[in-house]
C-alpha cells in the first residue's frame, strides 16, 4: 500500500468518524504530502530518524513553531492510524519532540476601534454611496461584521451559514461548527436589525432569495467565500482609518472574546461561545484576565499602591 493510498485511506477516516470539516482535511492532506515529497523512501515507511530529521529541516527553513507544531501533529495523528489500523507494527512519532512555542497573544481591536468598524459599516448600508453605491453588497457587509462580532463565530462558519438560522427573529442562532458539534450564540440588537435589512435586500433578488445560504454567492461553494469577505473587511477597516494590516476576519472573533473577557465574562462561557472542544485553547486569552485582576487589585485592595 503506497504512502498515497495510507494518506486517502487516514483522509477518509477523519471525514467519516471523526467529522473533520473540510478545510481541515485539506490542511492534512498539504501536510502529509509535503512530509511524503520531502523524506527519502516516503513517508509510509519512514522511522523515528527520518521524521527526525524531516522537522529539523522545516525548522532550519524557518518554518514557525505553530506551523512545526500543526506538522507534527499531521504525523502523530497519521501513523497513529497506522499502527490501530494494522498497517504499521510501530508508531514512529512516539519519541518526537514538539517545538518550542512562545506565548504569542492574538491581534485584536480595541473596543473603540471595533466601534469605529461597526459604525462606519451601518454608515454605508444606509448610504451605500459612502463605499461605491452597491446597496447590496453594503448591506450584506454590515450584517457579517455586527454578526461576527456579536457571535465570535469562526469566518467558515459565518460565509456558510443556512438561511434556515436567520428566519426566526430570535435572540441566538444555532451554529453546526468543528466536528459537526452544534451550539449556541447569542445575537445582539444590533446584529439582529443589521440580519434583518440583509434579509429583506435578498429576498427582492431572485438569484440570492432562492439560495440555501444566508449569505448566497456564484462561486462553487455556493456561498460567500471567506477570501471575499476578508478583503471586503479590510477595505471597510482602511474607510474607517484603521490600517487593513491589522484586520481579518479572525481579529474579529478575537476582538468577541477579548472584549467579554475585559468586561467580567467567564473564561469556560467564552470557550463555549467561540467552540473550543478544549479550554487549553481558549487560555490564549488569560492575559486578559491578568490584566483585569491586577486592575481590580490596584483599584480596590487597601494596601495597593
Amino acid at each position: 500500500m503506497s504512502s498515497a493510498a495510507r494518506i486517502e485511506a487516514f483522509l477518509e477516516m477523519m471525514s467519516a468518524e471523526r467529522g473533520a470539516a473540510g478545510n481541515t482535511l485539506a490542511g492534512y492532506r498539504r501536510d502529509l504530502e509535503d512530509a511524503d515529497e520531502r523524506i527519502p523512501g516516503g513517508l509510509a515507511g519512514a522511522d523515528t530518524a527520518a521524521l527526525r530529521a524531516y522537522l529539523a529541516g522545516i525548522a532550519a527553513e524557518g518554518f514557525a513553531p505553530t506551523s512545526q507544531a500543526r506538522k507534527l501533529s499531521a504525523l502523530r495523528q497519521f501513523f497513529k492510524f497506522l499502527y490501530t489500523e494494522g498497517l504499521r507494527s510501530d508508531d514512529p512519532t512516539g519519541t518526537l519532540d514538539s517545538p518550542k512555542k512562545g506565548r504569542t497573544l492574538p491581534k485584536t481591536l480595541s473596543e473603540a476601534e471595533t466601534g469605529r468598524l461597526l459604525d462606519r459599516a451601518a454608515l454605508e448600508a444606509a448610504d451605500p454611496g459612502q463605499a461605491g453605491d452597491d446597496p447590496i453588497a453594503a448591506l450584506r457587509l454590515h450584517a457579517l461584521v455586527e454578526v461576527l462580532y456579536a457571535t465570535g463565530l469562526r469566518v467558515s462558519e459565518l460565509v456558510s451559514l443556512p438561511v434556515t438560522v436567520a428566519l426566526r427573529d430570535e435572540r441566538f442562532f444555532i451554529v453546526r461548527g468543528k466536528g459537526e458539534k452544534e451550539r449556541m450564540v447569542p445575537l445582539s440588537t444590533k446584529a439582529r436589525a443589521a440580519m434583518k435589512a440583509w434579509l429583506q435586500a435578498r429576498a427582492a433578488v431572485p438569484a440570492l432569495a432562492d439560495s440555501p445560504f444566508l449569505f448566497p454567492a456564484a462561486s462553487d461553494s455556493g456561498h460567500l467565500p471567506r477570501q471575499v469577505f476578508a478583503r471586503e473587511l479590510k477595505a471597510l477597516a482602511a474607510r474607517a482609518g484603521i490600517s487593513a494590516a491589522r484586520i481579518s476576519p479572525h481579529v474579529l472573533r478575537h476582538a468577541f472574546a477579548s472584549h467579554l473577557l475585559q468586561n467580567g465574562a467567564d473564561l469556560r462561557a467564552v470557550q463555549q461561545l467561540l467552540g473550543h472542544a478544549d479550554i487549553s485553547t481558549t487560555q490564549i486569552y488569560t492575559h486578559v484576565l491578568e490584566e483585569r485582576l491586577m486592575r481590580l487589585v490596584n483599584e480596590h485592595h487597601p494596601l495597593a499602591d
